[in-house]
């Protein structure tokens, strides 16, 4: 029960993020779709929690809103897409308040939302 409710969530957020031009105008090109299909998406879900609970979930982050790259890896893209990029992102889209660490819910939503764009974009 608990997974159908965090996916209808997910679901209502990837509409809204879907009516953003900035947003929607993410996509995985083929290097990146190639690399996700090399990896595996466990592996990249494990590169996920690790880029999250670093760059993302401490209270205080130095370079909050410059902290995930344009471009590089996979995940960076999805984060932009879906407005994990930075705790302001995760503020205004997600109402994930900023100045405290992220609880291991939190993180987890923000994994699972990643990989479920991860793997739309997969299909495309």
């Amino acid at each position: 029960m608990e997974k159908e409710i965090e996916l209808k969530k997910i679901e209502n957020v990837m509409g809204r993020l879907s009516k953003s031009k900035f947003r929607s105008s993410f996509k995985l090109g083929k290097k990146y779709k190639e690399y996700v299909k090399e990896k595996g998406i466990e592996t990249i879900k494990k590169h996920a929690q690790d880029f999250i609970s670093k760059r993302l979930a401490p209270e205080s982050i130095l370079n909050d809103g410059k902290q995930t790259p344009m471009k590089g890896h996979p995940v960076f893209i999805a984060q932009h897409a879906t407005a994990t990029c930075c705790r302001g992102c995760l503020y205004k889209w997600h109402k994930i308040q900023s100045g405290r660490k992220l609880t291991s819910e939190e993180q987890e939503y923000i994994v699972d939302l990643i990989i479920y764009w991860i793997e739309k974009q997969m299909k495309e």
